[in-house]
């Protein structure tokens, strides 16, 4: 009797336990979401707010009883916000499906593709990772310079067809399928490029698409490169087009009309990370497992 009631003691403090850290971390992560969500909120609560009523505030106010879509009509005739944006979805679907297409043939062949010296070249590939990042726009600056092709697609985009990082993660990917597939592939006399294309590549959807969205948001987030090769307005993506907003647009004191434009420019990748989010998850696990 007495076991049974020690056994029944201890289950009931594990339980009591479980539950407590269950609420913490209930808490932590709520809390968490409030810090992390608390800048998209004021940003949205900012782009709502008349320029009279933002600059009446002496303190600052969570909430407003009087929103307004002013700000986002401004946005798009102030200045040519249409036009960034046009610019920028162009430059990443481009830029994305270029780069699909180089990494895809890139980790094919460092996956299943027998050469000499296939180690050593990868192994140096790798290495390109630890050049900075400065070191490299400052080539491909003075190339882009020497082929004059600043201001245009052209020079935007090809510097940005293909990634380390993502050839490395493919390739992982592509290691994972089973050599049996391969060598029964190639007794049937299936070509590699039909065996990439039929077997390989539906099999690493999961991480093509997860690929994809990455790119899609480094592309749209850009601002550097862009920055650098462009000084034409009809070429600027909307990372920079920020900038002139707040130069030559509603000027630095039109804090919601900014904030009405910034918000404008983030819906795109907040509505494509919250459809693909559990892809994305899938895609970068299913890429580091190996077996």
């Amino acid at each position: 009797m007495e076991n049974k009631i020690d056994y029944g003691r201890i289950e009931k403090n594990a339980a009591v336990r479980k539950r407590i850290v269950s609420t913490i971390t209930c808490l932590f992560l709520g809390l968490w979401a409030i810090v992390v969500l608390f800048p998209f909120y004021w940003m949205v609560l900012t782009s709502v707010k008349s320029y009279g009523a933002y600059n009446s505030e002496y303190i600052p106010k969570f909430f407003t009883l009087s929103p307004t879509v002013q700000n986002y009509a401004d946005a798009f005739h102030t200045v040519p916000l249409g036009r960034y944006l046009m610019n920028t979805a162009l430059f990443t679907v481009i830029t994305t499906a270029l780069m699909l297409i180089v990494i895809t043939l890139a980790a094919f062949a460092f996956a299943r593709l027998e050469f000499r010296g296939r180690n050593i070249v990868f192994v140096l590939f790798l290495s390109l990772m630890m050049i900075p990042s400065e070191l490299v726009i400052i080539t491909n600056f003075v190339t882009v310079t020497e082929l004059n092709m600043r201001n245009t697609f052209s020079g935007l985009i090809l510097p940005s067809v293909t990634s380390v990082f993502y050839i490395y993660l493919l390739k992982e990917n592509f290691e994972q399928i089973p050599d049996s597939l391969y060598y029964a592939a190639k007794v049937d006399g299936t070509s590699d490029l039909k065996y990439l294309l039929k077997v390989m590549v539906p099999i690493s959807k999961p991480t093509l698409i997860t690929i994809t969205i990455l790119k899609v948001i480094e592309c749209w987030n850009s601002y550097v490169w862009p920055r650098l090769i462009t000084d034409n307005e009809d070429y600027y993506l909307v990372s920079n087009g920020i900038q002139e907003i707040r130069e030559n647009g509603f000027g630095r004191e039109n804090i919601p009309a900014m904030m009405a434009a910034v918000v404008v420019i983030s819906t795109p990748l907040i509505i494509l990370f919250l459809i693909f989010r559990k892809k994305i998850m899938a895609g970068v696990s299913r890429g580091g497992m190996k077996g």
